[in-house]
């Protein structure tokens, strides 16, 4: 039937913490309450959200998931890390909660993530896109940088990412100095999210000396952007 619809219900250890997280994202809080159950119902246009209190839960044996398709991630992304720069002074992209920028993965679509107070992951994709193969343009480096973002991103392993680049980049060592680039920028935000600053600021010097052309800059300047914020915040 049209118009049917599915609303994940989501655990937390405070309700009231969930709720400024997720207004922080731009949602608005549409429903709360606290007996018999803390309960609430958040709401961005078309998503929503409903979270449930537990007592002792901890939010790091948390295995919800959503899976959010969006005609934009990257506006998304966008607009939910200038919420979470307000909320928190600055942009959390390790522990719980965190953010994890848009990037493509290894066999899946490219998107991002959100884990918020109650370690649920937000799964976000771009509409119609679908599951696939690795990107039939990604091989050598680029696609070690694929497998590394999957274990990084979508399944939380930073340091399982970060040696699997390791060997990308010992490998891969002529590779074109965009991949490396990125490869090297990955590998720096990688780092901070394991709370190795001397290794994002090495990465970052690295991926800054290579050779890059004038477009090439243009296009990796995000990437810079991003990784600098990270390590001077």
């Amino acid at each position: 039937m049209a118009n049917e619809r599915t609303y994940p219900c989501l655990p937390c250890a405070d309700i009231d913490v969930s709720v400024a997280f997720y207004e922080s994202l731009g949602f608005k809080r549409t429903y709360r309450q606290l007996r018999p159950n803390p309960y609430a119902v958040v709401a961005r246009e078309d998503l929503h959200i409903h979270l449930f209190g537990m007592e002792g839960f901890d939010p790091a044996d948390s295995y919800g998931t959503v899976i959010v398709v969006v005609p934009d991630p990257d506006a998304l992304y966008q607009a939910f890390a200038a919420g979470l720069r307000q909320h928190y002074g600055k942009l959390p992209v390790k522990g719980i909660p965190r953010l994890l920028r848009p990037r493509k993965k290894y066999g899946t679509v490219r998107g991002f993530s959100v884990v918020d107070p109650g370690g649920n992951w937000l799964r976000v994709s771009k509409l119609g896109d679908e599951e696939s193969q690795p990107s039939r343009e990604a091989t050598g480096l680029a696609q070690i940088l694929e497998v590394a973002a999957r274990l990084g991103d979508a399944h939380g392993d930073e340091a399982q990412a970060l040696k699997t680049l390791e060997t990308g980049l010992a490998r891969y060592k002529d590779a074109a100095a965009p991949d490396l680039a990125r490869a090297y920028l990955y590998r720096a935000e990688l780092a901070v999210r394991t709370g190795n600053t001397d290794l994002a600021r090495s990465s970052l010097a690295t991926a800054e000396a290579l050779e890059l052309g004038d477009d090439q800059h243009a296009l990796l300047a995000e990437d810079f952007a991003h990784v600098r914020e990270l390590i001077d915040q």
